[in-house]
């Protein structure tokens, strides 16, 4: 599942192959990316650079030409050695841009768009993206602003908002409200100063230690699974992300899980570890009236 962390070491995996590299081929199996607009191929351009923005991808070529893709739920990048076989069927293929030395290949990859840097700023979502928790331009004065203008929404909810951050996705979400004590239902107005603090370091503190460098001097930098626990064990690398009925590994108590937000997201937390009080729990069913009477009318 991409998130933050699996788009920024994409990021740099691909401007460590291609940077600078001229494109030799270029092939999609979508129909729009057949052509560019100033019919100028994209064979033949240079790379001149890859970056990540949150959970968007974009490779910068020559000419004023920039592909922006976005992996969705189970899209992902390759890079492979000129005729090395690749590790997914053909039939995934959605594009492969192929240097002198290396083939990068996106499988199932949904999004994926033509632009120019004019054209960029008019995108729908990129110019509205929150500070990039993985920057080190991240502004977490911006972040809790953002964050606290979305007081009535619940936490876990916000922190997947893009507008508000640029990263968070599902299991972060979950983790980082635990590692906070937070219940994820509250609401954002319930919020202390020192919890929005928590939540914006954590945020920062975990999608960070998922994108540290590796030890070897290869291209591919990371090949661990996602963790948020100080352990390399396999099955204990998450404290509660999709460990629902499983006892909490701090107090012992069930973990639960409930659908929440749009699209009816999966969110987990420890009932023990992350209490809501009267006073929060009133809020959220007042908030929930105020929604319900509104929608009513």
């Amino acid at each position: 599942m991409p998130e933050g962390d699996t788009i920024f070491r994409s990021a740099r995996a691909l401007q460590r192959a291609l940077a600078g590299e001229k494109v030799i081929a270029f092939e999609s199996a979508y129909a729009p990316l057949a052509s560019v607009d100033d019919n100028t191929p994209v064979a033949g351009r240079t790379v001149e650079r890859v970056e990540s923005r949150g959970k968007w991808l974009l490779i910068h070529f020559s000419g004023d030409l920039i592909l922006l893709t976005h992996m969705l739920m189970h899209g992902s990048w390759h890079i492979y050695r000129r005729g090395e076989k690749w590790q997914r069927p053909r039939r995934q293929m959605r594009i492969v841009i192929t240097t002198e030395r290396f083939e990068a290949v996106a499988f199932e990859v949904p999004v994926a768009q033509f632009h120019t840097a004019h054209s960029l700023e008019r995108h729908p979502s990129l110019p509205r993206l929150g500070p990039d928790l993985l920057k080190t331009s991240f502004s977490g004065d911006e972040a809790a602003s953002r964050l606290r203008a979305h007081r009535d929404e619940e936490v876990a909810n916000v922190l997947l908002n893009q507008s508000v951050m640029a990263g968070i996705g599902n299991v972060f979400k979950s983790e980082i409200c635990f590692a906070c004590g937070i219940h994820p239902f509250r609401l954002v107005s319930t919020l202390s100063e020192n919890e929005i603090q928590c939540l914006l370091d954590t945020a920062r503190k975990q999608l960070s230690a998922n994108v540290l460098e590796s030890s070897t001097d290869g291209i591919v930098t990371y090949s661990a699974g996602r963790r948020t626990r100080r352990t390399s064990d396999a099955g204990a690398r998450l404290w509660v992300y999709r460990r629902q009925g499983r006892p909490c590994r701090r107090c012992g108590i069930n973990i639960l899980m409930r659908k929440q937000g749009v699209g009816a997201r999966s969110t987990y937390w420890c009932p023990e570890c992350q209490p809501m009080t009267g006073d929060q729990v009133a809020a959220v069913m007042a908030n929930q009236n105020l929604r319900r009477d509104a929608g009513s009318k």
